[in-house]
């Protein structure tokens, strides 16, 4: 399954992406910069700020393990609905790829949307790119 993630809300394909991985489908994800979250953006740029910049109590020079480039995010996203502990989620999220922009060898195939995680569902206009958090943080795109 190819989804293309533009103008997709995270959550909601996240879920149906973790669904699919679970049941065993190889699930692609292009255009991951365009995915979009919802709700106010100043408090999305202090929250990812605040979780890539955290730092182990112990040794403090132990960085940061939270993405800064956006098809990193979307997959960490995506791994967060998956059983992490559990060895069928680890296998599943091995199944997972997750793309900026389109690549060469998917050019011309066919994406899947989904309509339930459409921004045009939304009846509000606060949202923010996942490219924008992913610039905010010092990511490459």
């Amino acid at each position: 399954m190819i989804i293309d993630g533009k103008d997709q809300i995270l959550g909601r394909m996240a879920s149906v992406a973790a669904k699919k991985l679970l049941e065993g489908e190889q699930v692609v994800i292009v255009n991951a910069e365009e995915v979009v979250i919802t709700g106010n953006r100043q408090y999305f740029f202090d929250l990812y700020a605040k979780r890539a910049q955290f730092k182990d109590i112990a040794n403090p020079l132990r960085g940061s393990f939270f993405p800064k480039r956006s098809d990193r995010i979307v997959r960490r996203s995506i791994r967060g609905m998956l059983p992490w502990k559990k060895d069928k989620g680890r296998q599943a999220y091995k199944r997972l790829k997750v793309y900026v922009g389109i690549p060469e060898d998917l050019v011309g195939k066919e994406f899947v949307r989904f309509n339930d995680a459409d921004i045009s569902k939304l009846r509000t206009k606060k949202f923010i790119r996942v490219k924008d958090i992913s610039n905010s943080l010092g990511g490459r795109v």
